[in-house]
């Protein structure tokens, strides 16, 4: 090991110190200072003149006295592979890869995967590890096969709970606990036949997924059913949301803010289409904020955030939150408030996307000179719906829609008057 390299990250199992490679073994007896849990230091025989630290809780408080440590040996354990889900990742942000060294044992997936006979490249592994145990319910489709990091031994009941609630209740799930050491263990069960109110604390759920007829569970595609939403009538409805998200073309790890979020659809469904999809609803309305709340974590993105606020002084500041410049936004509400476009333009960064939406005259007008100023496409969508028209059916058209879209020029300019 190269005297750059200061930091070691160690994964260990269940299986301790037998189970560590050569050079694993060596990171841990040259280190100094040793870093990792109790349950791992326990794992590992002490050696004369080390200094050995247990995480405290939370683990980040240790985290500037580990960086300043810098240049000394310095070893870390972390269960199975630091990389998974595990403090090896979070450390990569901190210290830079030339300075650290990285030895991983076998990951709880890959033990779990190994102990089903799943091929691991066919399962969708996922942590609700200190998580909502709401963000599997994006994942829930007929078929897949998951694997999750458990956050203690009441999450299978919590997790059978919820797919019994979802239509699931034919899935099963194995619990895996203590993989690789003497007190591995297993239970296996429907979720509807699931009784355990609590397992072992260290536990791996493997879930091979069983949807029941009636099922709610969510398309891949945007525009969910509007009943899946809480609302009062302030909601992009079904077609038009579907759109509006094509418009917005979401992309890998984007922010989106969602300008008078009302339901929040358009920030649910933006997130809904990649794991690492970010959204801010704004929204002022204290009976709307319970609802998005309550959409958000019925359908999967508890971690939506939430600005507080009428626009465009809820817009001022939203980078306080830690997030970066949107890199597109929707305004489905205010956009006859002063300011409120002007604002959104200003925020968006070069290549940033806006869509906006109308349904009266006056917000029309307000579209149609966005579209004279900044360019853009201007589309009405116009929807009919079948109903009952006294013994026979009819098209009844809802109100036509004006949609704008742009994309702010790389040769960025701001709004004028």
């Amino acid at each position: 090991m190269g005297t750059a390299r200061w930091l070691s990250i160690v994964g260990i199992g269940e299986d301790g110190w037998d189970g560590l490679p050569p050079a694993a073994r060596a990171a841990v007896e040259s280190a100094a200072i040793l870093y990792g849990g109790s349950r791992h230091l326990d794992l590992v025989p002490a050696v004369a003149g080390q200094e050995r630290l247990s995480w405290p809780s939370p683990m980040t408080d240790a985290f500037p006295g580990l960086i300043a440590r810098r240049g000394q040996r310095v070893c870390v354990l972390a269960s199975g592979d630091p990389s998974w889900y595990g403090v090896g990742a979070t450390l990569s942000r901190l210290v830079p890869a030339a300075e650290t060294t990285m030895i991983p044992a076998a990951s709880a997936f890959s033990l779990a995967a190994s102990r089903l006979g799943w091929p691991l490249q066919d399962c969708r592994c996922l942590t609700v590890h200190g998580r909502p145990l709401e963000l599997v319910v994006p994942h829930l489709q007929p078929n897949a096969k998951l694997l999750l990091l458990s956050w203690d031994g009441t999450t299978p009941a919590k997790l059978a709970a919820l797919l019994r609630a979802r239509g699931f209740g034919a899935s099963r799930l194995t619990v895996l606990e203590a993989m690789g050491g003497a007190r591995e263990g297993r239970l296996e069960a429907t979720a509807e036949a699931w009784t355990e109110e609590r397992t072992a604390d260290l536990n791996t759920i493997a879930l091979d997924c069983a949807a029941a007829p009636g099922a709610r569970i969510l398309p891949l595609a945007p525009g969910l059913p509007d009943d899946w939403f809480e609302h009062d009538g302030q909601i992009t409805k079904r077609e038009v949301r579907a759109v509006t998200l094509s418009f917005l073309a979401p992309r890998r790890g984007e922010l989106l803010w969602d300008v008078g979020a009302g339901s929040g659809s358009i920030g649910i469904e933006w997130m809904l289409r990649d794991p690492a999809n970010r959204a801010i609803a704004v929204e002022h309305h204290p009976e709307r904020i319970a609802r998005i709340l309550a959409n958000a974590a019925a359908l999967g993105v508890p971690g939506l955030t939430l600005a507080r606020g009428k626009a465009p002084a809820a817009l001022t500041g939203l980078d306080l939150h830690g997030l970066e410049r949107p890199d597109a936004i929707f305004i489905g509400g205010g956009l006859t408030t002063e300011g409120v476009l002007a604002t959104c333009w200003d925020a968006l960064p070069p290549g940033g996307r806006i869509a906006a939406n109308a349904v009266t005259l006056e917000s029309e007008a307000v579209l149609f000179d966005a579209h004279k100023r900044l360019g853009g496409e201007l589309t009405q969508i116009a929807v009919a719906r079948a109903s009952a028209v006294g013994g026979f059916r009819g098209w009844r058209a809802a109100m036509p829609v004006t949609l704008w879209r742009a994309e702010k020029p790389h040769a960025e300019g701001t709004w004028t008057a």
